[in-house]
Parts: structure tokens; C-alpha cells; sequence
């Protein structure tokens, strides 16, 4: 006669003990800080309109449809939010 055992779930050993660390910045996030605040300031960058003038009725904006889009101007090159300014802002060209 087999008798069947009901087994638990599999364990691996050592690994149920794992705590993942917290979370925190490495040297890499500090360099890109700093690299993109430069930015900021270089382009005049900011996270609220200009009056009418805003990323998302831009001519670099590429997605207008978007809340959040490519800026493909040469000197911005990001992804920035629709509703941002900054000095490089261009009008949409009429067709």
C-alpha cells in the first residue's frame, strides 16, 4: 500500500530569509542629478507654463497628445510634461 503525504510548499533554504535592502541612490542617480539640474538651469527649464506658451504647443514636443513627451530640440533632448516650459519654446508652424 503507497500512502501519499500532503508536502507543503517548497522551500528553498536560505532564500525564505532574505530581506530585500532599502532602496537607495547609487553614484550613477547622484552624476544624473546633477547632470539634468545643470540642464535645468542652462535651458531655462520649468515645470509650469509660460503663459500660453507650454511643451505640449511646441514645435519640439513630440507628441502633443500626450501628457508626457520627447522634447527633440538639440539642446533638450528629454522626456518633459506638457504643461513645462522652457526658453527654447517654439511655435507649431501652420502648414
Amino acid at each position: 500500500m503507497i500512502v501519499k503525504k500532503a508536502i507543503g510548499p517548497a522551500r528553498v533554504p536560505g532564500v525564505s530569509d532574505y530581506t530585500i535592502p532599502e532602496p537607495e541612490p547609487k553614484e550613477i542617480d547622484e552624476q544624473l542629478s546633477l547632470e539634468l539640474s545643470h540642464m535645468i538651469d542652462f535651458n531655462v527649464l520649468r515645470g509650469h507654463p509660460s503663459g500660453e506658451e507650454r511643451c505640449d504647443n511646441c514645435r519640439y514636443y513630440l507628441d502633443e497628445t500626450k501628457d508626457l513627451s520627447y522634447c527633440w530640440h538639440p539642446k533638450v533632448r528629454i522626456l518633459v510634461g506638457g504643461a513645462w516650459w522652457c526658453q527654447w519654446w517654439e511655435e507649431i508652424p501652420a502648414d
